[in-house]
């Protein structure tokens, strides 16, 4: 059953790139500097974006939809929007009068206001306490495991997105959220196209659409008979004081947060080991290092490119900017995790650089709330893929890699390996 499972992760994985309104690179409507803060050269974000930021770190996006759209690339500015909920609405509403179609909103954290917002909050914030947490330990050690070995059973070069970077979270967040494994193909399908915030917005106000029906029927099935993840726990809790749609919002919100995202640090991280011998023996050889060694992959790689757009509601200052009430913000998270601001040599990995205030899951209310999830995956996924496969090297040269163009969640389509 795994096999088809993961079987079916690649081909849904490989044709995503392709679905109008994830992958921006062929939106002719955006000019290509308002493309230039999703673009990279190999793993670092293009060089005008570090430019920019030194040289007007709050500057005006060129989009063509009659609407003003504003980049933030530097920290402390990145900082004073991410962490003013007041003076910036996340509200899904605000995009109703700037040429989208808005029927209803999806829901969920990264669409809410407080109030609203801090409400849904508190309904997960018990499940991903460390104590929470630590029952998932077991299971991610296993499934880790259970990766390795099928990688061990592939004759010839492997492919880590394939059989490593992708299962792992699926599974991971399948087991969180008390999702039946036989409905993981649907599950993993509805996660991507949620990430396109410039182009194809029909596009993707369609996949989420898709997804809250998917996820409202999960929803259902656990009202009947709430099991003992994450939405059982919820609705055991708290019954009817939270609806099945408050319910399928938070599910999609965990699904494409912790989805993607992880899958992406799994891939791109394993590509700086096998660039790197010494990241690659540091991680292999010392447990006491993999904390840091994660940190400085988050900061470094900043697979979430971008934030969730803010709309001001109300004429104000940022960085000495002038933005108007109603005006869009779109802050740089990878532009700004190279911000001198945050620490010296910042352009490139130092494994035992001390863990930095990184933005990597955010900032302010809307920081990623299972970041520590995260986390923990990636702590316990590294050491184990480079112990395993000592030997472990890349099967093609970097530069024929296959990257994305202009994606918000950065990342690789394939990266093969061999592994003695």
């Amino acid at each position: 059953m795994k096999t088809r499972v993961t079987g079916w992760v690649t081909r849904w994985y490989l044709a995503r790139a392709q679905r109008k309104g994830f992958d921006l690179s062929d939106m002719a409507l955006l000019p290509d500097s308002a493309l230039m803060p999703l673009r990279r050269d190999g793993l670092d974000p293009v060089p005008e974006l570090g430019e920019l930021r030194e040289r007007e770190p709050v500057s005006k996006l060129n989009i063509p939809f009659g609407v003003n759209v504003w980049l933030v690339s530097g920290l402390d500015e990145a900082k004073a929007v991410l962490g003013d909920a007041k003076r910036f609405s996340n509200d899904f509403a605000n995009l109703a009068g700037k040429g989208l179609s808005v029927t209803h909103s999806p829901g969920g954290l990264g669409f809410a206001d407080p109030p609203e917002h801090t409400r849904l909050r508190k309904l997960l914030t018990p499940e991903f306490t460390m104590r929470r947490l630590n029952r998932l330990t077991p299971g991610i050690k296993a499934i880790v495991e259970q990766r390795l070995d099928a990688m061990a059973a592939v004759d010839g070069p492997v492919d880590l997105v394939e059989e490593f970077a992708l299962p792992i979270p699926s599974l991971v967040i399948c087991e969180l959220l008390g999702v039946p494994y036989e409905d993981r193909g649907d599950f993993q399908r509805l996660s991507v196209a949620r990430f396109d915030l410039f182009g194809g917005a029909t596009a993707s106000l369609g996949a989420i659409s898709e997804s809250l029906e998917y996820l409202l029927g999960v929803v259902e099935k656990q009202r009947a008979q709430p099991g003992d993840g994450l939405l059982g726990m919820i609705i055991k809790e708290h019954g009817d004081a939270v609806s099945d749609m408050e319910l399928a919002g938070l599910a999609d919100g965990v699904l494409t947060g912790g989805f993607e995202t992880t899958a992406s640090m799994l891939a791109l991280g394993a590509l700086v080991l096998l660039q790197d011998p010494d990241s690659f023996k540091l991680v292999h050889d010392d447990d006491a290092a993999v904390h840091d060694f994660v940190e400085e992959l988050l900061r470094y790689l900043t697979v979430v490119q971008v934030a969730f757009p803010r709309f001001a509601r109300e004429d104000m200052e940022v960085g000495g900017t002038k933005i108007s009430a109603g005006d869009v913000v779109v802050v740089s998270l990878a532009s700004a995790d190279r911000d001198p601001a945050l620490g010296p040599d910042l352009e490139r990995v130092e494994p035992t650089r001390a863990a930095t205030s990184h933005l990597a899951f955010g900032y302010g209310v809307h920081r990623c709330v299972g970041a520590e999830l995260a986390r923990m995956e990636l702590r316990e996924a590294y050491p184990a893929l480079v112990r395993r496969f000592p030997s472990m090297r890349l099967a093609t040269s970097a530069e024929d890699l296959d990257f994305r163009k202009a994606s918000i969640v950065y990342g690789v389509d394939r990266l093969p390996v061999l592994l003695d």
